[in-house]
């Protein structure tokens, strides 16, 4: 019953693509963040979060761009619960960790599959270029247009269930099996209301042995997915209200793409992703910034050539955070 695609990807991947649709708000000023991370605002010790999403399947793309549909009757859906925490280390310098809870729930070709466990984790750092809140009310000086600058990087760990451990298809999978490392990059400034947003990253898996796929063992090989690199771009629109909270819409687009793996060394043929996808996102914080909480839309452009090898998935994310001191 495996899928003519990569459908386990959904979850791993689609997450990173729509990392910043999930935070309406500059982080320099509020923090907040998607489900795959967490920032803190500029001067604050430390956050939690909690976010909830859920992830529709609606067809694939082929290793040739092309959309197809899933056979009739089939409904695909995976449920996420992120939970976080981040953590200042210095004045410039935090630390975060998110740790993924995945249920799926599927009917594919007249066979049902409902299945639950850990995600892969991922641990966090960022360095901020920068020494105070760079969200500003007018522009009135050449310093007041520079941008809150973060480099970093993530360590995804397979904590998931993936395609390699005892399961008997696709469906069952809740995380990819592999180590990636990550540099990332966020740029942004804030001129209120409006708010400019690019982020990036280039990710690299690290090797590792296979003897198993979907429960069945074989022949010993070691496998590499390729290299991955995304990039996001938004905006967004903030309104002030009467009590001094702020709302804060955002709008997003986002690419993924990786780039082909190896098996033993040599190029996996069956490898290699692509998505575009874009994102509406509405935010809500308190005065003191203490409280962040929103709610997101995520969409695949449903059109041939607009991705390769990936499945098209809606994504609906709500999230809360809060800073503890």
């Amino acid at each position: 019953m495996r899928r003519p695609t990569l459908n386990l990807l959904g979850g791993a991947v689609i997450l990173t693509a729509s990392l910043l649709a999930g935070n309406a708000h500059a982080a320099s000023c509020c923090g907040g963040g998607g489900s795959a991370t967490l920032t803190l605002p500029k001067f604050s010790a430390s956050m939690v979060g909690l976010s909830v999403d859920t992830e529709t399947y609606h067809g694939f793309w082929d290793q040739q761009g092309k959309r197809r549909d899933d056979p009739p009757g089939s409904t695909l859906v995976q449920y996420r619960i992120n939970a976080g925490y981040a953590r200042r280390l210095t004045d410039h310098w935090q630390a975060s960790v998110n740790l993924p809870y995945v249920l799926n729930d599927n009917r594919y070709s007249g066979v049902s599959s409902h299945t639950q466990g850990l995600g892969d984790t991922t641990v966090g750092i960022w360095r901020e270029f920068f020494d105070n809140i760079m969200c500003v009310t007018s522009v009135e000086t050449l310093e007041d247009l520079l941008p809150a600058l973060y480099v970093g990087g993530a360590l995804t760990i397979p904590t998931g269930i993936s395609p390699y451990d005892d399961v008997t298809n696709s469906f069952d999978v809740t995380g990819r099996g592999f180590y990636r490392l990550d540099l990332n990059l966020l740029v942004e400034k804030t001129v209120y209301p409006w708010t400019v947003t690019l982020s990036g990253g280039y990710g690299v898996h690290f090797e590792r042995p296979v003897n198993r796929e979907y429960g069945v063992y074989v022949t010993p090989y070691t496998k590499k997915l390729g290299d991955r690199y995304n990039v996001a771009f938004g905006g967004g629109y903030t309104w002030f209200l009467g009590n001094g909270d702020m709302v804060t819409a955002t709008g997003t687009l986002s690419d993924v793409r990786e780039f082909a793996g190896t098996i033993d060394g040599r190029n996996d043929p069956t490898s290699g992703l692509s998505s575009r996808r874009w994102s509406l996102a509405l935010g809500w914080n308190t005065p003191d910034r203490a409280w962040v909480a929103g709610a997101s839309f995520s969409r695949s452009f449903r059109t041939d050539g607009w991705g390769a090898n990936f499945p098209m998935t809606d994504i609906v994310s709500l999230r809360i955070s809060h800073v503890l001191d």
